[in-house]
């Protein structure tokens, strides 16, 4: 019985999980996307956001603690150059999962992990979106009128 469990071992030694986590971050940093199973997302996203956090300060030491989880040094560039300055203002969040069919062989979840900010199709979604009218809905509907009871009576100023 595992109290207090913190993480997902997903099966692998210690070393091995380490090493997969850090190709998985170096691709998806890569690549924006990549597509992998559900857990592995998950355990991903815990590996890669701190990460990115971490790369919005650009300096020396920032650089080579990165450096020492992802083990590239390409990876390391295009982290600073390309991902950190677009995520600069964002407080957090910096990966998406999507949930895709299961896989045909062992029935496993598959899931598509990717970079918020660089899905250009949901970008473009999102602006226009802001451009149409926003409208809401508050309050109750309005109530509806009275019928006339007796149509055939003449009209009055009682009625």
């Amino acid at each position: 019985m595992r109290h207090g469990k913190t993480f997902n071992h997903l099966g692998r030694t210690a070393s091995h999980r380490k090493s997969m986590l850090s190709n998985m971050a170096g691709s998806l940093i890569l690549h924006k996307r990549i597509s992998t199973t559900l857990a592995k997302a998950k355990e991903l996203r815990k590996y890669v956001e701190p990460i990115i956090s971490k790369s919005k300060e650009d300096n020396t030491h920032s650089r080579r603690t990165i450096f020492s989880y992802l083990k590239s040094k390409e990876v390391v560039k295009e982290l600073f150059a390309a991902v950190a300055p677009k995520v600069g203002d964002r407080p957090g969040g910096y990966t998406r999962i999507l949930k895709l069919a299961n896989r045909k062989g062992d029935n496993a979840e598959m899931s598509i992990i990717e970079l918020v900010d660089f899905n250009e199709a949901m970008l473009a979604e999102k602006s226009s979106k802001s451009t149409a009218k926003k409208t809401t809905r508050r309050g109750r509907k309005p109530a509806a009128k009275p019928a006339v009871e007796n149509t055939d009576a003449p009209l009055t100023e009682e009625n």
